[in-house]
């Protein structure tokens, strides 16, 4: 199918695109913060700049847009204009994901991604159970979490 915008206008519709502050993220920060979470916004002195760092537990949490980071579920379809262009830049942010997490652990921060179709669409779960599962990590020892939609069955 074809874009139904011309190409001005689709720029504009993508430039208008928030890369911070976005809804998923900004509900996330917030519900921590009633928690008693403290954090620093995007540091700049971190790789890919997470959204939210813990300094107190040594960790980050970033939270994906399914569809800029290439996630695979079904909020993140490419689109049938200039398809291979998309896939390019697509697997390319995935693999800066990658390299930015694998530095992060190596400096000794954890890592949580949370990501987007865990907070809407279809599969999303509820929100206090997202937090719960952060503040569980969070008390941990582990290096790593992914959270994700709910897989239907």
């Amino acid at each position: 199918m074809a874009d139904v915008h011309d190409r001005a206008t689709r720029r504009r519709n993508m430039q208008a695109i928030r890369s911070k502050d976005t809804k998923p993220e900004v509900l996330v920060r917030k519900a921590l913060f009633r928690e008693g979470f403290r954090y620093s916004l995007h540091r700049k002195d971190l790789p890919g700049k997470p959204d939210l760092t813990l300094p107190k537990h040594r960790a980050v949490v970033q939270i994906h847009g399914c569809y800029w980071h290439f996630h695979g579920c079904h909020l993140s379809k490419i689109p049938d204009t200039d398809s291979e262009w998309w896939r390019d830049k697509l697997q390319t942010t995935r693999a800066r994901d990658h390299r930015n997490r694998k530095f992060l652990a190596a400096e000794g921060w954890r890592v949580c991604e949370v990501w987007e179709c865990a907070l809407r669409g279809k599969n999303r779960r509820v929100l206090a159970d997202i937090i719960s599962q952060i503040k569980s990590w969070l008390n941990s020892d582990a290096n790593y979490m992914e959270i994700s939609g709910q897989e239907k069955e």
